[in-house]
């Protein structure tokens, strides 16, 4: 990512939001990798459920604004799921950062909560990215239509496969169920082939790794009218490092 990134951003990018909640070695996040991915030029780091694996990242969760967990965790949970940022030429920029329901955790509402985040994020700027870490694809395009025209992208994340079935919803919402991962495409989803195998086939618990060989990073590019908050475009990045 450290080759990928900045050959990405010379496509006039304006703001970077990278879900790392899995960069520490696979799954988790450290201040030190958060650190990196911020020197790297990414401006938002959003997360999911493994934000938590790594004990060290709680009080930087405290410490940090530009890293997010999702907002709809019990209140008193430590950190923040939204915020608003600012891009070197001074605009605004909300972003939310969601987790889903089904399949996973149970969770307040990510409806609901989008609702009582918006009320406040929309005060400061019409530009809004959600980023929604969710399993089934059906609890996402629920979300996208849910938002339509009330933000300006709602990115799927979690799964680690890129979907293409990105597209602008009819009220100016960007939409994409997954944006995808960025690590070794010689892998089950980032997990070395033979130990995600192995699991599969025993049904036995084991210890997953990274895998390694050659890099991708996946994402979309999504344009943004800044003066009616929605989007005019969104294109996927598939980009390769041996």
């Amino acid at each position: 990512m450290t080759d990928l990134l900045p050959t990405l951003m010379k496509d006039k990018v304006d703001f970077v939001i990278a879900n790392g909640e899995n960069v520490a070695g696979g799954i988790g996040i450290t201040p030190q990798y958060a650190q990196m991915l911020f020197e790297q030029g990414v401006n938002v780091i959003t997360s999911g459920n493994h934000i938590w694996r790594k004990k060290e990242i709680i009080p930087f969760l405290e410490q940090e604004p530009q890293l997010l967990r999702p907002a709809n965790y019990p209140p008193g949970a430590p950190g923040r799921g939204s915020g608003i940022y600012t891009t070197s030429d001074g605009k605004k920029v909300g972003v939310l950062n969601l987790e889903g329901r089904i399949f996973m955790k149970a969770l307040e509402s990510p409806f609901k909560t989008a609702e009582e985040h918006l009320a406040f994020l929309r005060r400061e700027t019409k530009v809004i990215i959600v980023d929604f870490h969710a399993e089934a694809t059906s609890e996402k395009m629920a979300l996208g239509w849910f938002l339509d025209g009330e933000v300006s992208a709602v990115l799927g994340t979690h799964t680690h496969v890129q979907t293409a079935d990105e597209r602008v919803l009819p009220e100016g919402t960007a939409y994409i169920t997954d944006v995808g991962m960025t690590g070794p495409s010689d892998s089950v989803i980032g997990v070395k082939k033979d130990i995600a195998l192995e699991r599969f086939l025993t049904m036995l618990p084991n210890k997953f790794e990274p895998a390694t060989g050659k890099i991708e990073l996946q994402g979309v590019i999504v344009e943004v009218d800044e003066g009616t908050g929605m989007s005019l475009g969104i294109r996927r990045v598939k980009m390769g490092l041996d």
